[in-house]
């Protein structure tokens, strides 16, 4: 099978669509066929070794010291079950899916294998595999996030970096939670950000969101570019800060807020499971979650999707497709 692949760190050039062997599934794994996977900014975390600070080493031991452990990044997919283990009873051959592979990787691929226990969920009916295959990572992190934030209907959420992966998911799924939102982004993205269902826009090009006047029960930084002691100022009582992309204090959670406020600090890594991905398919096709999409390219321009992605300056998600949907749609 085609694979596009890594075998040091460094810039996007580094990777490579080459053969790799196609993978078997055990008893209690299923086989997809990749139709769609996003590159994310996990992905080039990866890639390039950059961790929050105080992770580096720590990452390094878990991926590999000198070279990446995995040679085949990706999280997210949509596809097809095309072979199912002997002892798998939640999927059958011809399932459309989505999934995530965890910390091993393997989605930028046209096969993976996934313990049927694993994050995978039914595919939602109305949205197409391009937009299926990046749910997972910025959908997926704000369920976990919003749900650890016990957010509620009526309550003020600002999102900071609401025009990427995870932002826009926020913003989209904090308003099906009956939030009011607040979009941190710059001008240039803020009609995307209204489309989405945001409130209120904050150009950060222009002003801060501390400078507004406003104050928030929920503030989330999917970016790393605020921090706790910045948005205290405009947390009210009882208020929660999603450290998102935090440093090591928060996601081992260390990080304290005011404890006269009533202020908490929630980071950590986003859990992937089943149930989440089930959540965010019912969003789907209830029409309050739909991943937007900023550059969708085939397997082999890998290096351009990293490109991207590398830049920061993404509008939602970066997918690549496979050939088996390529074909599909040119017999169609």
């Amino acid at each position: 099978m085609k694979a596009a692949t890594i075998d040091r760190y460094g810039p996007p050039e580094i990777v490579q669509v080459r053969d790799v062997p196609t993978p078997e599934p055990k008893e209690d794994e299923v086989l997809i066929q990749i139709y769609a996977a996003s590159v994310t900014s996990g992905d080039w975390r990866l890639r390039t070794a950059t961790f929050p600070d105080g992770m580096g080493l720590l990452a390094r031991l878990a991926m590999g010291v000198f070279r990446p452990r995995n040679a085949v990044l990706g999280n997210d997919l949509s596809g097809v079950v095309v072979q199912t283990g002997s002892k798998v009873t939640r999927f059958k051959v011809g399932d459309r899916v989505i999934a995530q592979c965890g910390a091993g990787g393997g989605a930028h691929a046209e096969y993976c294998c996934l313990p049927e226990s694993g994050a995978i969920a039914l595919m939602p009916a109305n949205l197409s595999f391009e937009q299926a295959g990046a749910m997972g990572f910025g959908g997926g992190t704000a369920v976990h996030f919003l749900k650890k934030a016990r957010l509620k209907a009526g309550e003020k959420l600002l999102v900071n970096g609401a025009s990427g992966s995870v932002g826009s998911a926020l913003v989209e799924i904090g308003k099906a939670m009956g939030a009011e939102v607040t979009a941190v982004c710059s001008g240039a993205n803020a009609e995307m950000v209204r489309a989405l269902g945001a409130d209120h826009v904050v150009d950060y090009t222009q002003t801060s969101y501390t400078e507004g006047g406003q104050s928030f029960d929920v503030v989330a930084d999917t970016v790393g570019t605020t921090s706790y002691a910045e948005a205290k100022r405009v947390l009210n009582q009882g208020g929660r800060f999603l450290a998102i992309l935090g440093n090591i204090a928060a996601m081992l959670g260390l990080a304290r807020g005011d404890k006269a406020m009533g202020h908490s600090i929630i980071g950590g890594v986003a859990e992937e499971s089943a149930e989440n991905l089930a959540e965010l398919t019912r969003l789907a096709e209830a029409g309050k979650f739909t991943p937007a999409l900023d550059l969708v390219v085939p397997l082999e321009q890998a290096v351009e999707a990293h490109r991207r992605v590398e830049t920061g300056r993404k509008r939602g998600n970066v997918v690549l497709t496979m050939p088996v949907l390529h074909a599909t749609q040119s017999s169609s």
